[in-house]
């Protein structure tokens, strides 16, 4: 049993009335901590590149900190640990993807905003007192002292594998009402996200669809809980994105048993390389992708993703790792405390 701590996260991406379907892998780690015995409060912010938005959040989080005695602080991206400072307690940050990638404009390209983000990303790194990156790639874009000494955790979120799990295809393609005479690939994101590049996955499915009756299904704004229906009524995962942390859909499909196809970007090609009936393609270029997407349609063989995902990728597991992380920071804290307590000074009998 978990001793309890009280945990004060702060995260720049959380669910609106709005877009209810926002960050769902961090509404995930918060449920399965709270399920592990941790005392979570969240403190969520839009900051929109807006100074004045960011300086209200600090004001509110130094509230709080100030008003509620908590064991540490978890930012969830880089920027959300923006507003711990002055530091008054420990601070975990997890970085996810474009905090330290950058972020990509509607033309593809990587914006100004985004080197900013970058290098307000590894300064925070440098002061915070415990680092999670979700995959090595991204491990590569922090602070060379940090990599050097090799201050960092590596932790990807994991998947509710009560939640995605495999279903009836032809049930899951009636509720939806998606057609049952056609081959559906699934698009690994949002389609108005534009480093998900949405466009080339287009290109590459109608270059398919001479081969196959084929139709690129893409969810928008679907609550999460929707997803494995989606996931379970079609035959295959693409995801074409620019650049990706550990990418939570790839690890749902495989717990349905949706194969994946996908451009080799963050860690899917330590994830899903060596699977067999699923493809990481060699680049990204639209042909490459079509010769992918193939070669799975062709397999004649059931795929069973799920082994995979339940002796890798279960949030259970992946929660204990951050609580580990937790442990560890308070157990310096105090070893850190104790040295530099003054020494009693001894009297004279």
């Amino acid at each position: 049993m978990n001793t309890s701590l009280r945990v004060l996260i702060v995260t720049s991406e959380w669910p609106t009335p709005e877009q209810p379907e926002l960050a769902p892998f961090i509404v995930q780690q918060v449920k399965f901590l709270r399920l592990a015995g941790m005392e979570i409060d969240v403190f969520s912010f839009r900051g929109a590149k807006n100074p004045f938005k960011y300086m209200r959040a600090w004001l509110e989080v130094q509230r709080r900190l100030r008003r509620k005695r908590y064991d540490l602080v978890h930012a969830q991206f880089g920027q959300s640990g923006l507003l711990v400072f002055p530091k008054r307690i420990p601070l975990v940050v997890t970085f996810r993807g474009s905090d330290l990638e950058g972020i990509v404009g509607p033309k593809g390209r990587y914006t100004l905003q985004g080197y900013v983000l970058q290098l307000l990303s590894r300064m925070i790194a440098s002061l915070a007192d415990e680092i999670i990156v979700v995959s090595a790639s991204l491990a590569r874009r922090l602070p060379r002292r940090i990599r050097r000494q090799k201050r960092y955790h590596i932790v990807p979120a994991g998947v509710d594998l009560d939640l995605f799990k495999p279903s009836s295809k032809r049930e899951a393609r009636d509720a939806l009402k998606l057609p049952h005479d056609r081959v559906l690939i699934l698009f690994g994101g949002k389609a108005h996200v534009a480093r998900k590049r949405y466009e080339l996955a287009r290109q590459a499915v109608r270059h398919l669809d001479g081969r196959y009756s084929v139709e690129l299904v893409v969810p928008q704004d679907v609550p999460h809980y929707i997803m494995p229906l989606y996931m379970n009524a079609c035959d295959v995962l693409l995801l074409t994105s620019l650049h990706e942390g550990s990418p939570n859909v790839v690890k749902e499909a495989l717990a349905c048993n949706l194969p994946v196809v996908s451009v080799p970007v963050g860690d899917i090609p330590e994830r899903i390389g060596r699977v067999p009936g699923c493809v990481v393609c060699k680049d990204a270029l639209a042909d490459t992708i079509v010769i992918g997407l193939a070669s799975v349609l062709e397999r004649g063989e059931s795929f069973n993703g799920r082994v995979l995902a339940e002796n890798q990728f279960d949030e259970r597991v992946q929660v204990q790792q951050v609580i580990n992380i937790y442990r560890h920071r308070m157990q310096s804290r105090q070893r850190e405390g104790s040295l530099t307590s003054p020494v009693p000074r001894q009297t004279r009998p």
